[in-house]
This record gives structure tokens, C-alpha cells and sequence, in this order.
């Protein structure tokens, strides 16, 4: 036994008091079925103190003469989600008894035990359901494996047992996607062993489970899913196959190969070698860079919706219509997201023919999902349906929150926002696109400042996870509430950011900008640097990027910043670049020409030659820069601004900046964005960094003297997350 043995039947209740832990599992006996219930909202995860509790009421079953058979079941609407994240890579996580300890105290147990699988059982559920004697499932359940999309592999089993139970190549496809299939499909499947029986319903799950209990309570030898045969016919070949596919499509991530490692082993090992196998390459990938960025995402994309004054609590507004004002690219974008999540828009322009326009795209959008099988032709009707169009600001005033979409003017917006106080109802939320202008601005032109937020969606707008959630000074609580509760409705990924220039990405990529156009001056071309942060992971290198969205648009905030900062130093490259008409794809040449019809960018000797001159005229003599400098002075100025931001309490933590540029700017997934990635190479290593571009004559010194914050963190030895 792995918990002490004890002396009566509160032997699980005084364990767990001594311990002073919570009860995470509940204990009835019905009849002769003792069941154990999993109760550790939101989805029963199996945390140390969860797995004691489960450990200590398996005993108190087992010391019951009375009991004969045992069920485990969850509360809720989960069997088990399986461990618990937080727990990962700390001595928790490793504290007796573990999840492997608690699956072969169940083998073990000289009473049969029955999962009674329903809702969701995934990971360390899955597990847990595996090592039990039998399994009856509910229908409607996902059952999955997903420690793939953490960068990892399944660690308590996983990869040894379901191959057993459910066979080598659907086990492997399960494993390697980490994507959830539901019960009834698995239970389809030929020979498969994963499930004794198939409830009637989910409502019926619990009265089949215990029957089932009762009728396998004296079936002696208790079957195991280790002993069951795992072979495949034609192995070597297969897995061999499996690699290649796989290494194919997993890129910058070690995870899924070894995934592959692992069911071979199974087919190849005895249950104990494989086993054995399987754990030392979990513990290997728990260590890895990659998966500590997919670990470091999946809690910052859940923390990113706490914001410390604004409770889960908070009162919001109900939201049953939106107004978008523009027609445009955006205003069509954007009224895509609601029509998508079954919300009516009503979009408003100032002539018929910009109406008839934006529609036409929608229509163009949506007709293209349907062409590829991605929307089903009553579905597209059914969002058109939900659109209609006005010119007349009157029509919107019954609207519950309306978004202007306007040119990115400051004079434009307040004949926009006026008019919005005007004609909305009491209540609306009013709601700013604006990339760059002040918010609280914005709000002053109305007499409702607390309505006023801004909703910073990224171009195309329909396709973009981001939204920068942009709070005013005088925004209230219930309003921001509201909007990122919203957010998720239409899923987006929804950060808060504080009202600055830029906001938070924004304001970031200027300097990202600025350094890539100091590289140009001093001797790299746009094609080096861009190939360079392509391969260090982005999606996009900065001048692609320039063309893409177009360069005029940079090109008019530096005329702006000309004025409001002068001391500013800039490389003039990008300047003259837009002298010459080349504002990028849209004009069909920018720091790339381009073929029309075609996204491909052709390096073009005309912008090579243009930035020569450049230098001959600013007396520069262009050296050799690695590509190890050209990515440092990229990110690490992505880091400094951003811990400037962090400073001023524009973003509240850093991993709200890594979901910013992570699902906004490009930044690669598998570094786990700009301040994770600083954490990983080191804070005292960038400071060093970042002194040492200091001393560069043709860089920007002031820009390079790190952060206050920077500073103290890399003294300290600590990091951002």
C-alpha cells in the first residue's frame, strides 16, 4: 500500500485531516458498490492533494468487507481534465503518491475497479480510466490525450496502455494530434478493449455503472489493460512512416516524434521497460524550452482574462446587438466575428455604394469557407441574415454596443463619437478601433466617458486571435468586464492594455521597426534580416511585414513622431522607400517588388541600390552583421519597451505581452513570446546585450540604457514570469 495502513473506516478522513488537505474525492457505499467521486472543479484535475484523497478512499474500499466492487467517477461535467498544470516541473508534481503510483494502487486493488467515463477524460483522466479494471463511458464524452500540445507526451502510462486497449495505430493518432474523438466513435472501433460498455445515456451512466459494478464484483482474475498485446503487423515500416509524417508537420517541436519513440516501445518492450522508457522522455520534454513556452502559453492565454481590480464577479451588460460604423476591410472584419457567433450587426456608412461594397466582401469571405468546406452553405445564410445596413446614425441607437471603424484620425473620431452620444442608448457601450489614438481622448468627446473602451482588432479582423482591450481612465468596470467576456464569445484572445501611443504592441513593434531600419543603414539588405528572423521563428520579417500592411502607414506615424519627438533618431531608409511610391503589396512594390496576383516578395536591386546611396551619403561604410545580432537587437528591443509598458502598468503582467505578440505580431509559438524568451536566454545575459549595442555609433544609445525594471530584475537574478 501506498498510504500507511489504517485502522477503521475513517481511516481516508483522518489521513487527509492530518495532512490539512481539502476533500478533492467523495465516498459512498451503495449497496455493495463503493463509489468514489472526483470533485476538483472546474474539471476534477489530479493535483497532490486530489490524488491523496483518491489513494485514501480507494483503501477504506478496499478495508470494507462490505464493499465489494468500487466505481470512480467525477463531478460535474468532467470525468477527470487530468493533471494539474500548475504542478508541472515542481516537486508536487513528483509527490507520493504520483498519478503513476495511484494507477497501480487501482491495478492492485483486490476489489474490481469500474471508471465510469462521462463528459471529458483527457490526459491524466485517460490515464487514470486506463489503469482501472473495466470502463463503461457515457455517450458524448471527449476522450483525448493532449500532452502533445504542451510539449509533451503522455507520462503516467498513456503512450503503453491505450495502444493496448484501443490498438497501435488510432492510439498513435491520438497521441501525436493530442485532439479529442468521442466516445461513441472509439467505441466503433474493431477489437478495441478501451471500454467494457457503452452507457444508454449520460443521465443513465451512473445506475449502468453501478449494475455493471455488481455483476463483475466476483469475476476473479481482475483483468489489467498492461497485460493486453500490443503489436503491429507491419511495425517498422509503419512507425518509420509515422517519423516521417510526423517530422513533416511538428517543425520546431520534439514532442510528437517522441511521441512515435514511445508507442514503438510499446509494441517492442515488456509493459515495465516501456513504461520505464516513456517517463524518461516526459521528464527529457518537461526540461525543453519548447514545452516550457507551451506551458508558459496555455496559462497566460487563461490568465490574460484576470484583471487584478476587476473581479470574475462583476456585473456585465448585456450584449444582444452590435452597430459597426465603416464598411471597409476592417468594419467587414470586424462585423464577421459577431455575425460568426450568432450576434446581429448593423453596419452603417455614409453612402450605398460603400455599403454595397462591404457587403459584396463579406459575401466574397464567406462564399470562399464555403468553396473549401469550411462553412456549410445554411450556415452562411444564416450569418447574412443577422447583417443589415443603414446610413443613418438613428438606426443604431438601439444597438447594445457599437465599434466605429473610421479613418485613424483624431477630428474624424469626434464627429464619429459626438454623434454616437447623441443617438445611443443609455447603457450602449461605445467602442474605439483605433490602433494608436488616445483613448481617453476619445472618450471626452462624449458625455458618458465610463461607456467609452477601445477594441483594437488586427487586420484581417475575422481571422486575427488578437484584441487589445484598450482601457480608458474613466472606463468602468462592468464595461470592461463585459467586452472581454465578449471576446471570448467571438474567441478572440482579449488583453488589456492601458492608453498610451500604440498600446501595447504597437508601441513595441515602432522600436522593432526603428532597429531594423538602423540594420539597412549600417550594412545588412532586407532580405538578410528578414531571413533571419524567419528562421529564429517568425512568421514574418519586418520589411515583409512593412509591405504587407502597407508602408505609408509607418511612414505617416514617423511624420507625426518628427514633431512630437525630435530627439528621436530614425534610420530615413523607410522614408525614402515611400518617396519612391513603394508603399508595398497594394502598390505592387515596396522593400520587395511583387508579381500581380502573387504575395511572393522578389528582392529588388532598385531598393538595394537606393539604400547603397543612402549610406554613401550619410558617410556610413556597411560592415557584416550576423544573424545572431540582427535577432538580438530585434527582440531584445521588443523587451525593453515591453518592460517600460510593464513599468507604467500599461499591461499588468508580462505574459499578457507574450499573448499579444504571440497571436498578433508573429511572434514563434515554440519560444513562447518576446519576455518568456528573455526569461529563458537570461535577463543579466540581455542587459549585457543590450550594453553592448549601446556603444554603437549609428544605433540609438538612450534607447539601449535598459528599463528600470529590466535593471533590477536582471540584478536580482530574476525574471519577468
Amino acid at each position: 500500500m501506498l498510504i500507511p495502513p489504517a485502522s477503521g473506516a475513517d481511516a481516508a478522513e483522518t489521513s487527509i485531516k492530518e495532512r490539512n488537505l481539502s476533500m478533492t474525492t467523495h465516498y459512498e457505499v451503495h449497496g455493495t458498490v463503493a463509489l468514489i467521486t472526483l470533485s476538483n472543479p472546474p474539471v476534477n484535475g489530479l493535483g497532490y492533494a486530489t490524488r491523496l484523497s483518491l489513494t485514501d478512499n480507494l483503501q477504506k474500499a478496499n478495508l470494507d468487507a462490505a464493499v465489494k466492487s468500487i466505481v470512480i467517477t467525477g463531478a460535474g461535467k468532467a470525468f477527470s481534465g487530468g493533471a494539474d498544470i500548475k504542478e508541472f516541473g515542481s516537486p508536487k508534481a513528483l509527490q507520493e503518491p504520483n498519478l503513476l503510483s495511484v494507477i497501480l494502487m487501482i491495478e492492485n486493488s483486490s476489489k474490481p475497479v469500474v471508471a465510469a467515463i462521462h463528459s471529458v477524460c483527457m490526459g491524466g483522466g485517460l490515464e487514470l480510466a486506463l489503469g482501472c479494471h473495466y470502463r463503461i463511458a457515457a455517450p458524448g464524452c471527449s476522450v483525448a490525450l493532449p500532452e502533445v500540445k504542451l510539449g509533451l507526451l503522455p507520462g503516467a502510462g498513456g503512450t503503453q496502455r491505450l495502444p493496448r486497449a484501443l490498438g497501435v495505430e488510432p492510439a498513435l493518432n491520438m497521441i501525436v494530434s493530442g485532439e479529442p474523438v468521442k466516445s461513441e466513435l472509439l467505441a466503433q472501433i474493431p477489437a478495441q478493449k478501451l471500454f467494457d460498455r457503452m452507457a444508454q445515456s449520460p443521465e443513465s451512466l451512473a445506475e449502468e455503472a453501478f449494475a455493471f459494478a455488481q455483476s463483475i464484483a466476483d469475476i476473479r482474475p481482475l483483468p489489467l489493460v498492461r497485460n493486453l498485446p500490443c503489436q503491429h503487423p507491419n511495425g517498422d515500416a509503419y512507425f518509420q512512416f509515422a517519423r516521417n509524417m510526423v517530422k513533416g508537420m511538428a517543425k520546431n517541436f520534439p514532442a510528437p516524434l517522441k511521441c512515435v519513440d514511445a508507442v514503438a516501445a510499446a509494441t517492442k518492450q515488456k509493459f515495465e521497460d516501456g513504461l520505464r522508457f516513456e517517463r524518461e522522455l516526459f521528464i527529457n520534454l518537461m526540461w525543453t524550452p519548447e514545452s516550457r513556452a507551451l506551458r508558459h502559453i496555455f496559462m497566460a492565454e487563461r490568465a490574460a482574462s484576470k484583471i487584478p481590480d476587476v473581479p470574475e464577479d462583476t456585473p456585465k451588460r448585456e450584449i444582444k446587438s452590435i452597430a459597426v460604423i465603416g464598411a471597409g476591410t476592417m468594419g467587414g472584419g470586424i462585423s464577421m466575428n459577431f455575425l460568426n457567433a450568432g450576434i446581429p450587426v448593423k453596419m452603417l456608412e455614409m453612402k450605398q455604394e460603400a455599403l454595397d461594397r462591404g457587403i459584396a466582401t463579406i459575401r466574397k469571405n464567406y462564399e470562399a469557407q464555403v468553396k473549401k468546406g469550411k462553412l456549410k452553405a445554411d450556415k452562411y445564410e444564416q450569418r447574412m441574415s443577422l447583417l443589415s445596413t443603414t446610413l443613418s446614425y438613428d438606426d443604431l441607437k438601439d444597438a447594445d454596443m457599437v465599434i466605429e471603424a473610421v479613418f485613424e484620425e483624431m477630428g474624424v473620431k469626434e464627429k464619429v463619437f459626438k454623434e454616437l452620444d447623441r443617438v445611443m442608448k443609455s447603457g450602449a457601450i461605445l467602442a474605439t478601433n483605433t490602433s494608436t489614438l488616445d483613448v481617453n481622448k476619445i472618450a471626452s468627446f462624449t458625455q458618458r466617458p465610463q461607456d467609452v473602451i477601445g477594441t483594437h482588432f488586427f487586420s484581417p479582423a475575422n481571422v486575427m486571435k488578437l484584441l487589445e482591450v484598450v482601457r480608458g481612465e474613466k472606463t468602468g468596470r462592468d464595461v470592461l468586464a463585459t467586452v472581454m467576456a465578449l471576446g471570448k464569445k467571438i474567441k478572440k484572445t482579449a488583453v488589456v492594455s492601458g492608453v498610451c501611443d500604440g498600446f501595447i504592441g504597437n508601441r513595441m513593434i515602432e522600436q522593432y521597426s526603428r532597429q531594423a531600419g538602423f540594420l539597412l543603414e549600417e550594412g545588412c539588405t532586407p532580405a538578410q534580416v528578414d531571413k533571419a528572423v524567419e528562421k529564429f521563428g517568425f512568421a514574418m520579417g519586418p520589411f515583409r511585414m512593412g509591405d504587407l500592411a502597407g508602408n505609408d502607414i509607418g511612414w505617416a506615424i514617423r511624420k507625426r513622431r518628427y514633431t512630437e519627438k525630435p530627439d528621436l533618431k530614425y534610420s530615413k531608409t523607410a522614408d525614402l522607400l515611400c518617396e519612391m511610391g513603394r508603399y508595398g503589396q497594394k502598390t505592387g512594390a515596396g522593400w520587395y517588388d511583387y508579381v500581380a496576383g502573387k504575395r511572393d516578395a522578389i528582392p529588388s536591386q532598385l531598393v538595394v541600390d537606393m539604400i547603397e546611396k543612402h549610406r554613401k551619403d550619410i558617410g556610413v561604410e556597411p560592415r557584416k552583421i550576423s544573424d545572431e545580432e540582427i535577432v538580438q537587437r530585434l527582440v531584445y528591443s521588443l523587451v525593453n519597451e515591453a518592460a517600460h509598458i510593464l513599468e507604467e502598468g500599461i499591461a499588468s503582467k508580462a505574459s499578457d505581452i507574450d499573448m499579444v505578440y504571440l497571436t498578433g505580431y508573429g511572434f514563434p509559438i515554440h519560444r513562447g513570446g518576446p519576455m518568456l524568451y528573455a526569461d529563458q536566454v537570461g535577463l543579466f545575459n540581455v542587459v549585457q546585450s543590450m550594453n553592448r549595442f549601446a556603444q554603437n555609433p549609428l544605433d540609438d544609445a538612450n534607447f539601449w540604457k535598459p528599463a528600470p525594471l529590466l535593471a533590477k530584475l536582471a540584478a536580482e537574478g530574476k525574471t519577468f514570469n
